[in-house]
């Protein structure tokens, strides 16, 4: 479990959202949290302040495995941010030699250019279906003025439809 976290945390860069595909490679592919855990864990860290990275709390807190709940949180927590923190204060001796290096600059504009990729990556899969329900949502209410709990109900029926499907 720390493996799997600590190598999710190392590969991320930019953001969190990055690391949505990582994670979901790492705990729902196995089987140690089923995929609606996973959107429904998703969807509670945009309405919390913090860092997505606690998103990896609440996975190794709802994980089948043991070690879960506060001990799997723990773990997960730890060891997702356990990287960024060791490369923060490994590299702080050497950042500012780097920052007027023009193939470092190069490689950071490189590296920036990637995490979009990815990011993309991070919308089409494994939040894919929860993204065009969210845009056919904001269309119903907004452009065609629908009452909000028409809305509800039709997009109550594209989830189960999409899941049928």
């Amino acid at each position: 479990m720390f493996d799997a976290f600590y190598r999710s945390g190392a590969s991320v860069f930019g953001g969190g959202h990055v690391v949505l595909p990582l994670l979901q490679a790492e705990v729902v592919a196995p089987g140690w949290v089923a995929t609606e855990s996973f959107l429904a864990g998703y969807g509670v860290a945009h309405a919390v302040p913090g860092p997505l990275f606690t998103f990896a709390a609440y996975l190794g807190a709802v994980m089948g495995p043991p070690p879960n709940g506060a001990a799997g949180a723990s773990i997960a927590l730890i060891a997702i941010f356990l990287p960024r923190l060791l490369l923060v204060y490994g590299m702080l001796p050497f950042c500012d030699a780097l920052r007027v290096r023009s193939t470092a600059q190069a490689a950071m504009r490189g590296t920036n250019a990637a995490v979009v990729g990815i990011l993309g990556a991070a919308l089409y899969n494994p939040v894919r279906t929860s993204a065009v329900l969210a845009l056919a949502g904001f269309l119903l209410l907004t452009v065609w003025k629908m009452p909000p709990w028409i809305v509800v109900v039709l997009l109550a029926a594209g989830v189960i439809v999409l899941d049928l499907a």
